[in-house]
Parts: structure tokens; sequence; C-alpha cells
């Protein structure tokens, strides 16, 4: 007997052996068979849908989720367009009950609106003795004040208080990692979340170290989750690549660095698994701190690197020889040619031909670097509602020969490369929808079009989001699409994504989520009065 028989649907199934299907039997979590091979099958559960779109549940290959749950429950500066009304929300937050000299976090920082950076003085005005670190939308910087960098090391750089990538974590180091009940929760609710915008797999990029790791003991905070039921979708943790250790391994081994008991890529199960070691080059275009080969447009420099591009090389290197799938944060064109640089390196000293190593972000790749991404066989993990949201500024930043190289689709896709979609969240929205609807118009939300030969269809748009996902995750043989072995991973949408306007695309309706066969519900979260 079949556990449910999901009857009456619209199956896109994206197997191009049964591309559709109206019945899905389900048994254990698992899909047994599809229409005539289940109809007759007596299930425990029937359930109509009323001629309903079904999916594979869409699958987020780059998320934070601790960050973005924490991000909830953290007082916000968000939309303020006034450096006097940032201030006021600062000192909102900084007269609230706390020890003298605790630490007040605020979140929704970006000085684009504000045409310039809040400044360590203005801070110190409104920070009521305490600590004040105002986190940048970018993860890639923030601004404290005063009682914050009288405690940093005199070489730690900042501008007026403004710290950069780097010298961020630098600050971040100064306090007392999160709790993991503390972890868990937000993990818990930003996981919910994913589960609405029909998600039911993600991969968390970078957990323990660099620049968003929140405690040396993050992993432990899934693993509660877990061991409590607590877990909402699947996770795949990336480790920070500063977490590897050097280790004296046997010398045929090869492996120089590596995390604790030589663990690596594969570790873990269905629900919770060790995926790629996550590598920082560089920063972002929100911080203008992307490293390029050119000056962003009106401003003398290029961005920068996270490191010695040397020891940037190394750590990919070695990376690559303890036999971990890397995921190589690369926002810049010159990020993009080191990393590159680096992954080809490690192939020659060690050839893996199925490494399935990545590329995350890929935001700004010259026409030169697309076949260089296809020989090597790196995918590009992107995130197509930067440009939906960031569109038009990121666009005057790069000007008018590179802005259509920005979040590539199409060039990509002609080139052999496999285009996997993600959010970056909560850097912004996290709706693969939206995201899908970027992809086939290239339009921001003011309407401006940026690169639109770039555009993709709809199907190559889900595929991003669904079997790309899965291979980049290395769950091919188990998500992805919706065949008979399979996980019950799928999403119910209110229409055919392939059937209504592209500008309607984002606005569909997700009807519901199952997880594991089951339907799956999102949980309100309370954020700080």
């Amino acid at each position: 007997m079949l556990s449910t028989r999901l009857t009456n649907a619209h199956v896109l199934t994206m197997d191009p052996d049964h591309p559709v299907a109206h019945d899905v039997g389900i048994w254990r979590g698992r899909i047994v068979g599809l229409d005539d091979a289940v109809t007759a099958l007596p299930a425990e559960e029937v359930i109509d849908l009323q001629g309903a779109t079904v999916l594979p549940g869409f699958i987020d290959s780059h998320v934070h989720l601790a960050w973005a749950g924490l991000k909830a429950g953290t007082p916000s500066v968000a939309p303020c367009e006034r450096i006097e009304d940032v201030l006021a929300a600062v000192a909102c937050a900084a007269s609230r009950d706390a020890a003298p000299g605790a630490w007040v976090d605020v979140a929704g920082y970006d000085q684009r609106a504000l045409g310039r950076h809040v400044t360590a003085a203005e801070l110190d005005r409104v920070s009521n003795g305490r600590k004040v670190f105002l986190m940048h939308d970018s993860g890639h910087a923030c601004v404290v004040n005063t009682a914050v960098l009288e405690l940093l090391p005199a070489d730690v750089p900042h501008q007026d208080g403004f710290l950069a990538e780097s010298a961020m974590t630098a600050a971040r180091r100064l306090r007392l990692p999160y709790s993991q009940d503390e972890l868990a929760d937000a993990i818990e609710h930003a996981g919910r979340e994913c589960l609405a915008e029909g998600i039911t797999a993600c991969a968390e990029a970078g957990i323990g170290g660099g620049l968003l790791g929140h405690s040396p003991v993050e992993a432990g905070a899934y693993q509660l989750l877990c061991e409590q039921g607590r877990l909402p979708l699947r996770v795949q943790l990336m480790a920070a690549a500063d977490t590897l250790q050097e280790v004296a391994a046997h010398r045929a081994d090869g492996i120089p660095r590596a995390l604790g008991l030589g663990l690596r890529t594969g570790f873990g199960d269905d629900w919770l698994s060790l995926g790629a070691l996550k590598v920082y080059t560089d920063g972002g275009m929100m911080a203008r701190t992307a490293a390029l080969t050119a000056p962003y447009e009106g401003m003398d420099h290029t961005g920068q690197f996270q490191d010695d591009p040397e020891r940037l090389a190394r750590t990919i290197v070695d990376g690559h020889l303890a036999g971990w799938q890397l995921a190589v944060h690369a926002i810049g064109d010159r990020a993009a040619d080191l990393a590159l640089d680096a992954l080809e390196e490690a192939q020659r000293l060690r050839p893996r031909p199925d490494a399935r190593h990545r590329v995350e972000h890929a935001g700004l790749i010259r026409p030169d670097q697309l076949p260089r991404f296809a020989r090597l066989g790196v995918s590009a993990v992107v995130q197509p509602n930067f440009l939906r949201y960031f569109g038009d500024d990121y666009a005057s930043v790069m000007g008018e020969e590179r802005a259509p190289w920005m979040y590539r689709g199409q060039g990509f896709l002609e080139h052999g490369v496999r285009l996997v979609g993600s959010s970056d969240r909560p850097v912004t929205d996290g709706s693969p929808l939206r995201a899908i609807q970027f992809m086939v118009e290239r339009a921001s939300t003011s309407g401006r079009l940026i690169g639109p030969d770039e555009g993709v269809t709809v199907d190559q748009a889900l595929r991003a989001y669904t079997v790309e996902g899965a291979y980049a995750c290395r769950w091919e043989d188990s998500a992805g699409s919706l065949a008979p072995g399979k996980r019950a991973d799928l999403v119910v949408l209110g229409d055919d994504p392939r059937r209504v306007e592209p500008s309607r695309i984002g606005d569909i309706e997700v009807v519901a989520t199952f997880v594991d066969g089951r339907t799956a519900e999102a949980a309100p979260f309370a954020k700080p009065a």
C-alpha cells in the first residue's frame, strides 16, 4: 500500500524519460511510481490537487540560514535613506536594557541610499555606552563605534569605523560566539521561510569560520536540530576554508590540510551532510570590494582580495588535494581568474574528473573566461535576484561594456557550463520563482534590462533550481527530478511557470511544499519590537 498518492496534478518531473505526469505514488518518503504504475494502487491518503502544478522541490545551492534567522530577529535600519534616521534606529536599539559595554547588533545597513557611510563618531553619540556593530547587508562589511575600534589591533584597517572583509572578521572575533541553541532557533526559522517558498534542500555557504561563521562548533547547531526533529529541510554544510588544519597524514594520501579526522565532502546522510569547502577570494559589489580587472566606474579602485593571492590559491589547491569539492567565492572577474588558475593547477597535480568544483556568484565573468569554466568542468552558482533588486546600481558601477557580463545565464549554457540557481539569503530575496522570472526577463524591479542576451528559457531556469542544483550538491541520484526511487520532495504551485507570462512567474502562489512525502509548514517568528 502507498503512503500517499497525489492525483489530478500537472506534474513537471524534470525527467526527460517521463516529462509530464498526473499521479505520483509515495511510500516511506520516496517516489515509487508515476501515472499508470500507481493509479490503481491503494493508498493510506489520496490527495486531489485539482490540476495544480507540481515540480521537484527547489534547491537553493547557496544560502546563509543562521545569518538569515539571526537577522530576522535583529533590529534593523532598513530602509532608512538618511543618516539621521539610521542613527535614530541605532539609538533605539542601544537604549534597550543591556549592561554597559554590551554589544548592540543592528542589521539592514546599506550606504548606497545614504550617499556615504555612517562614521564611528556618529555612532558614538547614540551608542549609550554600548559596543555597536552595524552589519552591512552584503555580509562583507560593517560599521562600528569607537568602543569597538579601541579593542582592535592597530594594524586592522578601517575608514572612520567602516570595516571591510578581513577587517570585519577581526571585529566579529572580538565577540563571544553564539550558542548552539541560539543558532538552532535561527536556522529553524530561516529553514521554514525556505519551505514557504518551495525550497526543500539547500547548501549552507560557509560555517565555522570565514566572514560569516557564528561559532567554531556551528555544525553542532544543525546536528541539534536533527536530534530534536526540528530541521525543516535538507541541508548541506560548506566548511569555511580557515577551519582546515595542517595534518601529518601518510605521504601517499597527499593531504596537506584537513578537518578533524579527515572529514570531507560527502560525509552525512539525506538530511544533513558535509558539502564543499568554501573559499572566499574577494568581496562583493554592494560593498565595492569585489576584485575587478578594471576599476569601478567613477572610482579609482578595483576591489580587493580577502588574503594574499598566493595563499588563496594554495588553499584551493590544498582543498582539492584533500579530496574536497570546492566552492570558491569569486564575484569579480579578477577573482574568477584567481579561482580558475588555482583549480586548473589543482587538476594538473591530481586529476579528479568528477570533482564538481563550483564558483560561487560568478558575478562578473568576461567572455574569455567562459571557455575556461567549461574546460575545467566548473559550475557557476549564480544569484539572479541580485540583479533583480540591485541591478540598476550594479550596472552603473560596472559601466556599459561590463554590465551585460554580470550574473550570466545564456553565456554559461552556450559554453556547456552548468548554471545553478541560488539566493545568498539573506543578502536579498530568497524566492526561486522571482529569481526564475529574472533569469528569463533579465529585468530589474525598475524595468531596466541588464544583459538581455543572457536571458534563458523558463525550462532552463527551472533546471537551475532543480536538476542542476542537485548535481552541484551531488544529490542527483535522490533529488532534482521526480522519478521512481527519488525523494518525495516537491512543491505544489498555483500555476505552471511555463504557461504564464514571464512577468507573472514571480507571483505564482506556492500552495504546498512536501519533504519526505509530507507537507511542511512555515512557522512564525517574533521580531524585536
